[in-house]
């Protein structure tokens, strides 16, 4: 279940996409001040520099004062630490200073942790999760990128071992993938596809079921995105076990969705588990004779699924299909 404060967060995500032409690539230039919220460019005009957030919280806006280049650095570009010891003793100071540059420095050091010394830091990922999500919460862009590409590492390194601290890291990574900058959605998109590459769907799928019937739209495509990307890895065993009925339902109650993303990851989906369910039945010998409702697809779904749902999920997979065989 989604904890108090990821119902929260979800909740003052706003209904509008946030557009910006900022760039991904390589070096960018941001103000010092990062006291800004989602509204900020707009509400920045005003002085005295203040804005109401949902809840009827006040937060400064604040005035850029000056600019500063920050470097992003790819994982396969980090160096390792020349003193481990020494940058682990800074290493919660410095993520909870109130210097942005230091943050960011401190969480490039975390990444190389993550990548090179990845048992030192496994006793203290505890501790160190809900650090790096106040980072993710960084309303200045250099941090919230860095932090994010940190998740990314730590999902990478830790896998599993990551299972019980990863609601916090989810609800952040869907957020910033939903209504952030184009270059730190973009970024937290790669870390979201590395959580599905790195964690075990059987550990995962329960930990986004929640986000699939989300109320805000863009929160449910990426959450059936990384869903949608999951799945196949459980493979035809994997598939049985989890339940072949409680997927096809799940990629049917996104086939009609507001977003494409969403209704594109659902069809996915669903060809997916067409194949696997045809592949083992043809694998089987005999179909029983007492179960001849599970002799098709067609009847599979007819069974699973309401009338209108079976209809939508049978013209999609016939249409597909038909598609994929006229371009092989």
């Amino acid at each position: 279940m989604m904890s108090g404060n990821a119902l929260r967060d979800l909740n003052t995500l706003p209904m509008s996409e946030r557009k910006n032409d900022s760039s991904s690539k390589g070096n960018f230039t941001k103000p010092c001040n990062g006291n800004t919220i989602e509204n900020a460019e707009e509400q920045q005009k005003k002085s005295p520099a203040s804005i109401h957030i949902n809840g009827g919280e006040t937060v400064n806006v604040g005035v850029e004062v000056a600019n500063s280049e920050v470097e992003y650095i790819e994982s396969e570009n980090l160096s390792d630490l020349e003193d481990v010891d020494s940058c682990l003793e800074k290493l919660f100071p410095g993520l909870d200073s109130k210097d942005w540059v230091l943050v960011v420095e401190t969480l490039n050091n975390v990444r190389r942790l993550s990548i090179f010394h990845r048992e030192a830091m496994h006793r203290m990922l505890g501790d160190l999760i809900p650090l790096v999500v106040k980072s993710l919460k960084n309303p200045r862009s250099a941090v919230c990128k860095t932090a994010i590409m940190t998740s990314a590492d730590i999902f990478s390194a830790y896998n599993d071992d990551l299972i019980e601290f990863l609601d916090p890291l989810l609800v952040q990574l869907l957020l910033k993938s939903s209504q952030d900058k184009r270059f730190v959605c973009e970024a937290a998109e790669r870390a979201l596809e590395a959580m599905t590459a790195s964690v075990s769907p059987m550990s995962l799928l329960p930990k986004l079921q929640p986000y699939l019937k989300n109320r805000n739209p863009r929160i449910r495509a990426k959450a059936s995105m990384c869903f949608s990307r999951s799945v196949p890895r459980l493979g035809v065993e994997g598939i049985k076990e989890y339940g072949m009925d409680k997927l096809i339902q799940v990629a049917a109650s996104h086939l009609s969705d507001q977003l494409p993303e969403s209704r594109e990851a659902a069809r996915t989906l669903l060809l997916e588990l067409q194949t696997v369910y045809e592949k083992s039945h043809d694998l089987s010998t005999t179909i029983s004779s007492e179960h001849p409702e599970m002799s098709s697809w067609e009847n599979f779904c007819q069974s699973k699924l309401s009338p209108i749902s079976a209809q939508a999920v049978l013209r999609v997979t016939n249409i597909d299909r038909e598609g994929l065989v006229i371009g092989s």
